[in-house]
């Protein structure tokens, strides 16, 4: 696959929400600020929201508009620097330790000089987003930051100060232009004001009814126009309920695309009943919408449709 061709990126905040609404991605104007000025000043970019509301999908489509790579570090607990930054291929190291040694090769320091060399040298996410050309620098998103550890965090840090990486076998090796970086977040747990200090911040909020029903349009642009907006309409008020994980924009997409595989042109209590597995994930959740909640948010949605005509 060729490498994608950089793109320069958008002069004005107009710009920005253009860039994005050609990739089909919904933004209100303050996320579309925030993006450009992370861009014009070289600064991180941290996304915090509930999971689902479009974050990762931000810098997806960044590295699409901008031509650039997406390199992903996904987080998790446990997430340490051999898995993050770098590690060498110790089986491939020893193979050519035991060939040089056959070969009758036994100075250590030319054995060790090549066997600890780029060649042997294997470039996880954080070291291949230093390793972009100028001009060129990738989309570095960081995912889910939330899910490691601060001693992984503290890490994190010297890297967003200096984007340099040192390998002891090699030495430090510097971004020749710093990664675009985006770090998402689900608010788990707090992350330390040391980090946020060096970024750019934006709560990513549920969007309001006639956002979500753009993008509905958007991304099941086949959905019957009834259907989609009884899908946002019943799904907004969902939010509103003491629910143990509300649904996002990813689950309203997903919700529109499966009624339409089903061909619906409107909701009705037994189509919830069968499909609200799409929607919501939690039994405790789903049994509440089955016990009369459900039907009562189809009726106040198909009431105020209908009024609204």
């Amino acid at each position: 696959m060729p490498e994608p061709k950089p793109r320069p990126a958008p002069q004005s905040i107009d710009e920005t929400m253009a860039m994005l609404a050609d990739a089909d991605y919904v933004a209100d104007r303050s996320l579309a600020t925030v993006l450009f000025l992370s861009l014009r000043m070289g600064r991180p970019l941290f996304l915090e929201g509930e999971a689902g509301v479009g974050k990762t999908e931000i810098a997806k489509v960044l590295a699409s508009a901008l031509g650039r790579r997406l390199i992903r570090l996904q987080c998790y607990e446990g997430l340490d620097v051999s898995s993050a930054v770098y590690e060498w291929n110790y089986a491939a190291q020893m193979i050519e330790i035991r060939m040089e040694e056959a070969a009758g090769k036994v100075v250590r320091s030319d054995m060790e000089r090549n066997v600890f060399s780029e060649k042997y040298l294997i470039r996880r996410p954080v070291l291949e987003a230093l390793t972009g050309e100028r001009g060129a620098a990738p989309v570095f998103l960081i995912d889910e930051l939330d899910r490691t550890d601060e001693a992984f965090e503290a890490f994190l840090l010297e890297i967003l100060s200096d984007f340099q990486v040192t390998v002891p076998e090699l030495g430090t090796i510097k971004a020749a232009e710093p990664p675009i970086v985006v770090i998402t977040t689900n608010r788990t747990r707090e992350i330390h004001d040391a980090l946020k200090r060096r970024c750019l911040y934006h709560w990513v909020d549920y969007p309001d009814a006639i956002r979500e029903l753009e993008i509905v349009h958007r991304k099941v642009p086949r959905a019957n126009a009834r259907l989609a907006a009884e899908v946002v309409s019943f799904i907004q008020k969902l939010r509103e309920l003491d629910l143990f994980k509300v649904p996002g924009v990813a689950e309203t997409i997903d919700w529109a695309g499966a009624l339409n595989e089903l061909d619906k042109v409107a909701l009705d209590p037994e189509t919830i009943s069968d499909t609200i597995g799409v929607l919501l994930k939690y039994q405790d959740d789903i049994a509440r919408i089955g016990q009369g909640e459900g039907r009562r948010i189809l009726e106040e949605v198909k009431a105020e449709l209908s009024a609204a005509q």
